[in-house]
């Protein structure tokens, strides 16, 4: 079977082309399809859905070693969603079955996904119609940039070729876009999966520090649950509490689900 008879899958990230969980899911997906994989060249955590002007826009092939083959893949100077971009209109040069975002070191939950990479490399991917998984384990914050070979993706990667396979296969619901999955440290293929919702809590609060040294200031975050008051069905409570795998299904209309009636009613007054 040729390449491009089988399904044409785009995998994309936000921690970059050399992250191992990257490579996880390229290995997990070549099982269901030619998988073309088009990355950031560096680190671009917590970039949401951004298209910075200052990006280079340079496209390096790469060659990388995943599972004893080379694969030829495509480093980008850019953002997620700028990634997804070049694999889109430049690199592919057919239209793709399916984009995956992941598997990103750490979890993207709550209110803060809007500030998710790989959430927003989804995001872009769904704009043009095209079927999308955004794939995260939870790991400690500590691991969130450093790329450690130490953290297993081996269940994530699991989940992300199962989500996969049905989003080739099934046609998804109007208005479900995204599906975001996001998976426990603690998980196993055996961990049972449940549908949630976003939860409205903010979950990774900033800190700020300041360098003796220097005077410069890093603004950092540390994950914080308020158990009195989180939704029994979102994907903060399934993943941190539960200890299950979330699947969120996210849609691209932001508009609020109040009655425009009532608000309308408000606004006169």
């Amino acid at each position: 079977m040729t390449e491009n008879k089988r399904p044409q899958i785009l995998l994309t990230n936000d921690d970059s082309i050399n992250s191992p969980g990257l490579w996880a899911a390229a290995e997990a997906l070549s099982k269901l399809g030619f998988v073309h994989v088009v990355a950031p060249r560096v680190q671009q955590t917590s970039m949401g859905r951004a298209l910075p002007r200052e990006s280079d826009g340079v496209v390096d092939v790469q060659p990388l070693a995943i599972n004893g083959q080379t694969w030829q893949t495509y480093a980008v100077g850019g953002s997620p969603a700028q990634a997804v971009l070049h694999g889109l209109l430049e690199i592919m040069g057919i239209e793709p079955d399916l984009v995956v975002s992941g598997i990103n070191y750490g979890e993207n939950v709550a209110s803060g996904v809007t500030i998710s990479g790989t959430v927003g490399a989804a995001l872009e991917a769904a704009s043009f119609g095209h079927p999308a998984l955004a794939v995260s384990l939870q790991t400690p914050v500590g691991e969130h940039f450093n790329l450690s070979d130490k953290v297993d993706f081996g269940t994530a990667a699991w989940f992300t070729g199962y989500f996969a396979e049905k989003l080739l296969r099934l046609e998804m619901p109007f208005d479900v876009d995204v599906l975001k999955v996001d998976v426990p440290a603690s998980a196993t293929p055996e961990t049972p999966w449940v549908i949630t919702r976003q939860s409205r809590q903010r979950y990774f609060y900033v800190t700020s520090q300041t360098d003796p040294l220097t005077g410069e200031k890093k603004i950092g975050y540390e994950p914080r649950v308020d158990e009195a008051t989180v939704e029994f069905d979102s994907d903060l409570k399934t993943v941190l509490l539960d200890k299950k795998v979330s699947v969120t299904p996210i849609s691209l209309d932001l508009t609020s689900r109040v009655s425009f009636s009532d608000l309308k009613s408000i606004l006169e007054k």
